[in-house]
C-alpha cells in the first residue's frame, strides 16, 4: 500500500475540546470541533517532523515521566518558535481516543508512517563533547538538553569527551565507525573543524585517494556530521540553520535533515594544509588571530581587542591573487538573493558537479576531473596592496554579522567568494567592517571587489623585500618547538649545520621575546610593520604565505535543511499540501 493511500480518521480530545484526527499522505492534523460539529482551528504537522508517539501520557521536561492509560497516546513534534521561524522546540499533545482499540490502531498507524517517510533518520551517533569551549557548557547543554531529544527519538549515542586538541579528528580517523550514522560535535567552529577534517581524511583513506592533489576529485562523504552548537560564535551553524540554538540543531538531527556543503581544501605547493569552510583570510583577519595569541588569558573578548589594535596599525600588504572565475551565468556574488532552504542554485549544480556519480567508477571520475579541471577556463590575475583577502565557501554570518562576509554565498554550488579589499584610508576601511554589522552592502565601496571562484592562488611579488624569518617565520617557531618538526618543513639545511642553525635561531627567539616585553604597553602599532601578514584559516594560523585553494562542491553533509525563508513558512501556514513533508508547523 502505498504511503499516499493511506487515510485514518476519527475522532479525538485533547483536554476537554473535542477534535476531528486525520492521518493522510504527508501529514497528522487535528481540528478542533464545537459542539455543532463545525470546524475551527486545525494544526498540521508533516510526518517528516513528527519526533516520536507513545502510549499513554509522557513527558520529558522537566523530567521524564510516563504514566499508561488505556486511551491515551502522546505526540512529540516540531514547534516553531513564537520568537522566529528558525527556532525549534519540542512540541507535545496529548490525545484522548473513544477507546483502546482506536488508541493502538492510531499508534500502529504513526509508527508505521514514521518508518515509511523517515528511513533516513540516523539511529546511532558518535558524539564529541568540547568542555572547554566557548562558556565551558558543553557537557551541561548535552545533557540537559540533547540527550533527553535523542532518547526520545530512539537513538543511541557514544559520548566522548576530549581532553586535548585534535581528539575527535584523531578518533574519526583512527577507530571502528561501523554502524554510526553521524558524528556530532558539542562545542564551536574549532570543534566542527576537527570533525570535518577527520570525516574527510577517512573518506579518502578508505576510497584510496590522495588528498595533496588539489586536481584530483575528493570522495563525497557519507557520514553526516551534526553542530550542537556551544562555543563562542558558532559560524558555521548559524550560517546553516539561521540560529544558534542547540534544540533547535538537536531536533534536526533527530529528524535526519540533509545539507550539502561545499568545502575549502587548502595547499602549499603539493600538499594539503587544511581544510576550509567559512574564512581563509589574509591581511586584517589574518593580523587579528595572530595578536590575538598573545593575549588569551582574556577569553572572547581578545578577539575585540586584538581587532581594535591591527585596525590601529593601519596595515597593508602587497601581494598577487590568482583565481578561476566561476560561471557568472549561474549566480553572482552581488545578486542580492541569499541560499535558503531548498536553494535551487544548489539542487541545479548536483548534477553539474557529479555528472557521472551513480555509473562511474571513482577512478574514471578522478580523471574526468582532472580533464575538467585543466579545461575549465583561464586563471585571471590582480596585484596590489591589500588590507585584506578573504576567500569563504558559505556566508559566514554570525549573530554579531548577520549578513556575514558574503551575504549571497551559497552552501552547496561548488563555489566559494573572493573578496579583495585594497589599501584605503582608514575610515574607509572601518567603513567597510561597519557594513558587516548593518543592512548595507558593504561591495558597493569603490575599494573593494568580489568575485565568485572556483581556484585561488596566492603569492608574493617577486621584486618584494622579504627576507627568509618573515617567508617561513611560522615554520620557524615550530622548530623551535619541536625540532622533529624540520623534516616536515620546506627548510633544508646539512646535517653538521643543523644544531648551529637551531642554536642561532634560538638566540633570535630570546631576543623576540625581550622586544615583545618591551612592546607590551604600547602594543603593535609601534613596532615595525612586517612585510607579510599570516593566513587566518578558520581560526589557525597557516604556517604559509603562498598558498592555493580549490573549492570541492558538496563535499561533506550536516543534519542541516539551510536556512528557512519565514514568507515560505508563512505560506505553509496558510494551507500547502505540496511540499513532501518539508513545510512549517502551524502553530
Amino acid at each position: 500500500m502505498e504511503i499516499e493511500s493511506v487515510r485514518v480518521e476519527s475522532s479525538v480530545w485533547v483536554g476537554k475540546k473535542r477534535f476531528r484526527a486525520l492521518l493522510s499522505g504527508w501529514y497528522f492534523s487535528w481540528t478542533e470541533l464545537d459542539k455543532k460539529n463545525r470546524e475551527k482551528k486545525t494544526i498540521s504537522v508533516p510526518i517528516g517532523e513528527v519526533v516520536a508517539v507513545a502510549e499513554g501520557r509522557v513527558e520529558i521536561q522537566p523530567q521524564k515521566k510516563a504514566e499508561d492509560t488505556d486511551r491515551d497516546f502522546t505526540l512529540f513534534y516540531v514547534k516553531r518558535s513564537s520568537r522566529g521561524g528558525r527556532i525549534w522546540t519540542l512540541g507535545r499533545t496529548q490525545f484522548c481516543c473513544p477507546s483502546r482499540d482506536l488508541r493502538d490502531q492510531w499508534v500502529a498507524q504513526l509508527k508505521t508512517a514514521l518508518k515509511t517517510h523517515c528511513s533516513s533518520r540516523p539511529h546511532r551517533l558518535l558524539v564529541f563533547i568540547n568542555p572547554y569551549g566557548g562558556k565551558k557548557r558543553g557537557k551541561e547543554i548535552y545533557l540537559s538538553l540533547v540527550a533527553p531529544l535523542f532518547e526520545l527519538a530512539g537513538i543511541s549515542s557514544h559520548v566522548v569527551v576530549t581532553e586535548r586538541a585534535n581528539q575527535a579528528r584523531d578518533h574519526i580517523l583512527k577507530k571502528d565507525l561501523t554502524g554510526f550514522d553521524g558524528v556530532i560535535c558539542v562545542g564551536g567552529d574549532g570543534m566542527f573543524s576537527e570533525l570535518l577534517h577527520g570525516v574527510i581524511g577517512r573518506t579518502q583513506q578508505e576510497a584510496g585517494i590522495s588528498e595533496h592533489d588539489p586536481t584530483v576529485m575528493l570522495q563525497p562523504c557519507d557520514l553526516h556530521i551534526g553542530i550542537i552548537p556551544a562555543g563562542s560564535t558558532d559560524c558555521v551553524c548559524f550560517a546553516t540553520v539561521g540560529v544558534n540554538d542547540p534544540v533547535t540543531s538537536a531536533l534536526h538531527i533527530v529528524i535526519g535533515d540533509s545539507q550539502p556543503l561545499d568545502v575549502c581544501s587548502v595547499h602549499h605547493q603539493s600538499t594539503l594544509v587544511r581544510y576550509s569552510v567559512s574564512l581563509v583570510g589574509y591581511g586584517f583577519y589574518g593580523d587579528v588571530l595572530a595578536e590575538s595569541e598573545r593575549h588569551r588569558w582574556m577569553g572572547p573578548l581578545r578577539y575585540d581587542y586584538s581587532g581594535c589594535l591591527v585596525y590601529l596599525c593601519n596595515r597593508s600588504y602587497r601581494g598577487i591573487v590568482q583565481y578561476l572565475p566561476a560561471d557568472p551565468q549561474i549566480s553572482s556574488p552581488r545578486d542580492s538573493t541569499r541560499c535558503l532552504s531548498g536553494c535551487r542554485v544548489c539542487s541545479e549544480s548536483t548534477e553539474r558537479l557529479f555528472p557521472h556519480s551513480d555509473s562511474c567508477s571513482s577512478l574514471y571520475s578522478r580523471q574526468l576531473s582532472q580533464y575538467s579541471i585543466e579545461s575549465e577556463g583561464e586563471w585571471i590575475s590582480v596585484e596590489g596592496r591589500f588590507r585584506c583577502v578573504s576567500l569563504t565557501c558559505i556566508s559566514s554570518s554570525c549573530p554579531r554579522s548577520p549578513k556575514g562576509l558574503s551575504p549571497s554565498a551559497h552552501l552547496a554550488d561548488g563555489t566559494g567568494d573572493l573578496i579583495l579589499v585594497r589599501d584605503t584610508h582608514p575610515l574607509g576601511f572601518l567603513k567597510y567592517l561597519h557594513r558587516h554589522t548593518t543592512t548595507q552592502d558593504q561591495f558597493d565601496l569603490p575599494f573593494v571587489e568580489v568575485h565568485r571562484v572556483k581556484a585561488v592562488r596566492f603569492c608574493l611579488p617577486p621584486d618584494g623585500d622579504y627576507d627568509d624569518e618573515e617567508r617561513e617565520q611560522s615554520i620557524s617557531e615550530e622548530v623551535l618547538e619541536d625540532p622533529e618538526k624540520l623534516c616536515e618543513s620546506d627548510i633544508e639545511f646539512s646535517k653538521d649545520g643543523s644544531q648551529q642553525y637551531l642554536a642561532e635561531r634560538q638566540k633570535e627567539q630570546e631576543m623576540k621575546n625581550e622586544r615583545k616585553k618591551r612592546e607590551f604597553f604600547c602594543g603593535p602599532c609601534c613596532s615595525k610593520p612586517p612585510a607579510v601578514s599570516v593566513w587566518n584559516c578558520d581560526g589557525e594560523i597557516l604556517p604559509y604565505t603562498e598558498i592555493s585553494c580549490r573549492v570541492r562542491g558538496q563535499l561533506v553533509r550536516l543534519f542541516a535543511r539551510g536556512i528557512e525563508d519565514d514568507r515560505d513558512a508563512q505560506k505553509c501556514n496558510e494551507g500547502s499540501r505540496n511540499c513532501k513533508g518539508r513545510c512549517v508547523l502551524h502553530t
